[in-house]
């Protein structure tokens, strides 16, 4: 309990600092990341428990990784991070999870994460910032990636690269559960850190 109360601490700092250096009200940021304005005050007084898409909202609307928004200080030169030893940040009713592992550092970001799709159990994504790329490579099992309304069914080997500025969705598809990395590229931008 006290390492959820320590990171609502740290994501309620990070929030209203990045709030801050973009000279944005809350009330600005709420229309503009489309998170109610009660939402985001709770979010800034480490109240609450945001959902993965407000997370995604808010990141994208700060321009930031939503790592950014969650990691406390820096770290050393190399970093391993074991996915047993993060919480997910989604979760499906049948089993599914997405879990952020890390974001690289830098002027471009990315972000890696490890999901895990149950067969039948999507999770739709709204539209990202322009210049985000996002990369999906199956480890085992297949899943079915739409992107602007158009299925591409991806199995374990493949990978998949699509910008991620449209409408897309990730399902599981076929008989066992789908494994994959996923990689959000982020472009260059006044909220990354070098």
């Amino acid at each position: 309990m006290a390492e959820t109360e320590a990171a609502l601490r740290t994501l309620a700092h990070n929030v209203r600092a990045a709030r801050t250096r973009a000279g944005l009200s809350l009330d600005e940021l709420s229309r503009r990341a489309q998170v109610s304005k009660g939402a985001l005050v709770g979010l800034e007084r480490a109240q609450g428990n945001p959902n993965f898409a407000t997370l995604v909202r808010l990141a994208d609307t700060l321009g930031l990784s939503v790592s950014a928004l969650m990691e406390g200080g820096s770290e050393g030169r190399v970093r391993v991070v074991s996915a047993d030893a993060l919480d997910p940040l989604w979760t499906g009713p049948r089993g599914s999870e997405a879990r952020l592992m890390l974001t690289t550092s830098g002027p471009a970001p990315v972000e890696v994460w490890r999901w895990t799709l149950q067969p039948g159990e999507e999770y739709p994504s709204h539209p990202h910032q322009a210049g985000v790329v996002e990369t999906v490579s199956v480890t085992s099992g297949r899943m079915t990636l739409v992107v602007d309304g158009t299925e591409h069914t991806v199995e374990a080997g493949q990978t998949a690269a699509f910008d991620g500025d449209a409408p897309h969705t990730y399902r599981g598809a076929g008989t066992e559960a789908c494994h994959l990395v996923m990689t959000v590229h982020l472009p260059p931008g006044p909220g990354t850190t070098a």
